[in-house]
């Protein structure tokens, strides 16, 4: 008998933007922040703590959906221009739990079936490339680097 999923995910409510980008900050420093010159890390940062995006969440234009482990943010995923994934985290004392994986299947399963979308991109960091790669993204370049951040662009049909 397969074990039930134990985490809840749906789309963020607008006060968890802080917990969110406090994870993505967190675990990008653990986890990918060595991959990266410092106008890299910097860009980063730049990029999460922006006003702007920060305001287009608001308004729906920069969706976010959350797993949570009762009142616990696990991971969280947001998507920008209805197809490419902006940012993908899992908290580090939850990796390897299919929590990241869940957040896809969310997400691809809310574009298609609300937005008629069939195909999502995403520029994977250095660490995320296999991941992607296990969900059944494909390459469509190779790697390339711009404001110091390294990606790797993919797609995957859905």
């Amino acid at each position: 008998m397969e074990k039930e999923f134990p985490y809840e995910v749906r789309m963020a409510y607008e006060d968890e933007w802080e917990d969110a980008m406090a994870l993505a900050w967190r675990t990008f420093l653990q986890f990918e922040s060595e991959d990266y010159a410092p106008e890299g890390v910097r860009s980063f940062e730049d990029f999460i703590t922006d006003n702007t995006l920060h305001r287009m969440f608001i308004m729906g234009a920069y969706q976010m959906f959350v797993a949570l482990d009762g009142k616990r943010m696990a991971g969280m995923i947001t998507v920008r221009s209805n197809c490419h994934v902006s940012l993908l985290f899992v908290d580090a004392a939850y990796h390897k739990r299919g929590i990241g994986r869940a957040l896809m299947m969310r997400l691809c399963g809310y574009l298609k079936d609300e937005l008629g979308i069939r195909r999502v991109t995403v520029n994977a960091s250095p660490y995320g490339v296999g991941f992607y790669h296990r969900l059944g993204f494909r390459d469509l370049q190779a790697e390339q680097e711009s404001a110091g951040i390294r990606y790797t662009p993919m797609e995957l049909l859905i």
